[in-house]
């Protein structure tokens, strides 16, 4: 049976978050990106995704507010899925701290997205990556395409989110756990504290590399996937 591989994407991210991953993984199975536009709440955006989701059991990825729906997904139908992808992502609570500057940046997003992709852009990328058309120009055309009400949305929902610790444990299936060596949004610490919390997964840091690890490393990121999705029984 061919692995139906569903990719959950980050703030303000499309499906260009994972192009080259969706050439690289095409070879083993289906794959398709969830939409996670539409609602306000993580649980909402996790019945948004599995509502889209093709029927059967799947490959889930998440980066990092994709890996918040994820984690809801292992929670409240963990039947859906065969294996969990985790990458750039925490299983902590938004502090105050975050959630105070991301309503800082929603109102800023009111009259000037452009602004705020600025901002966000040295968290979002490696230093020495940030500013190639492969890294800035997706970022700033994603953000564009998507727009400032679906960034209000999804920042309600991740200030929002639960914490995914207590049930790291539950969480039964194979699971690979991937972070940029450089990540400053979720850095390797959390990346770690995942791996010991699920009892099958596997850590691999990904050299060079910031938060969105799939544009900074898309090579690197989709060897890796490739390899560990081939070799789940």
């Amino acid at each position: 049976m061919k692995p139906k591989i569903l990719l959950l994407p980050g703030l303000l991210n499309d499906a260009s978050l994972f192009a080259e991953q969706m050439i690289a993984l095409s070879v083993l199975g289906s794959v398709q990106v969830g939409d996670l536009t539409r609602s306000a709440s993580i649980a909402e955006l996790a019945t948004d995704v599995l509502a889209g989701a093709p029927e059967g059991r799947l490959v889930l990825v998440g980066l990092s507010m994709g890996g918040y729906v994820a984690f809801e997904i292992m929670r409240t139908a963990p039947q859906r899925v065969a294996a969990l992808v985790l990458i750039d992502t925490t299983a902590r609570p938004d502090t105050p701290e975050a959630s105070a500057l991301r309503e800082e940046l929603i109102k800023l997003a009111e009259t000037d997205l452009d602004a705020v992709t600025e901002r966000l852009l040295p968290r979002l990328s490696h230093p020495d990556l940030m500013n190639l058309p492969a890294v800035r120009g997706v970022i700033q055309s994603m953000a564009s395409g998507l727009g400032r009400e679906v960034f209000t949305r999804q920042q309600q929902a991740i200030m929002s989110r639960p914490d995914s610790r207590p049930t790291l444990a539950g969480i039964t299936c194979p699971t690979l756990v991937l972070c940029g060596r450089e990540d400053q949004i979720t850095p390797p610490e959390m990346a770690e504290e995942i791996a010991a919390g699920i009892k099958q997964a596997e850590l691999k840091i990904v050299e060079h590399c910031g938060h969105l690890s799939t544009l900074d490393q898309p090579e690197q990121v989709s060897n890796l996937l490739l390899d560990w999705i081939k070799g789940l029984k």
